[in-house]
């Protein structure tokens, strides 16, 4: 209960209106290595683009980039760039010329797609030697006195509410059919240091969080919240978090 002295506090108003401003973006050096894999610097098309994410790191290093996403709305919110054409595709039916891309990605994406229909079209549009690469993050990490709790949290807690689709993203893909010359990816994170406010804005942004505040779990969301906040200190302070990225990658 809250009190004068104690004041109850409304996380839910701490952020989440703007999903992009919360989710981590993929570094430079992940683009970076994708381009060095490819046979050439033709053409790069990703798959299940999203807003772009991915696709507009990966727009230095080709000459051209096509982003495909089933989402009007994410296409609709991409960043213009010349050497960048978007549109509304599914992952099954990839509106790209035959033998025509030297890297096909798929980033946060693959575990929606119908993999064999997908494959087919890998196959059909990749150049010979070309790179296909299903890019993932997992699970975030904090500093340890704070990541016990989120650990604990986000496993036994909020887990039972993300979709089963989720635990692939969580394994990195690797128990997935990947019918390629798999290769091992160098090892690569997304790091951030972030304030409180932050840090919940981006756990609002979860479908899991999504579907707990639908099954009436607001007080096991405040709760974490709160022990969070007592174990975070100073709101504005900021703390480091990272995820690690995870890659199925492979030569067709």
């Amino acid at each position: 209960m809250a009190t004068d002295r104690h004041p109850a506090r409304n996380w839910f108003d701490q952020g989440g209106r703007a999903y992009a401003r919360f989710r981590p973006d993929y570094p430079r050096e992940l683009a970076a290595f994708l381009a060095s894999a490819a046979p050439d610097g033709r053409l790069a098309v990703d798959v299940g683009c999203g807003n772009g994410q991915l696709t507009q790191l990966l727009a230095p290093y080709f000459d051209r980039v096509i982003g495909l996403d089933p989402s009007a709305d994410q296409i609709a919110n991409a960043v213009p760039n010349t050497r960048i054409h978007y549109e509304c595709a599914p992952a099954e039916r990839l509106p790209v010329p035959d033998a025509s891309a030297s890297l096909v990605t798929a980033a946060q994406a693959a575990h929606w797609f119908d993999l064999p229909a997908f494959y087919r079209e890998v196959r059909r549009i990749a150049v010979p030697g070309a790179v296909v690469a299903l890019v993932s993050y997992g699970v975030l990490r904090l500093e340890p006195r704070l990541d016990r709790r989120f650990q604990a949290f986000y496993r036994d807690e909020i887990g039972p509410y993300w979709p089963p689709e989720r635990k692939l993203v969580d394994t990195g893909y690797a128990t997935i059919d990947f019918p390629f010359a798999e290769s091992a990816p160098p090892a690569l994170e997304i790091r951030l240091d972030w304030h409180l406010s932050e840090f919940i804005g981006y756990v609002l942004t979860w479908s899991a969080t999504r579907s707990a505040r639908e099954a009436g779990q607001d007080a096991l969301l405040m709760a974490f919240f709160d022990d969070l906040a007592a174990l975070w200190g100073d709101p504005d302070a900021r703390r480091p978090v990272s995820w690690p990225i995870n890659m199925r990658i492979g030569t067709v």
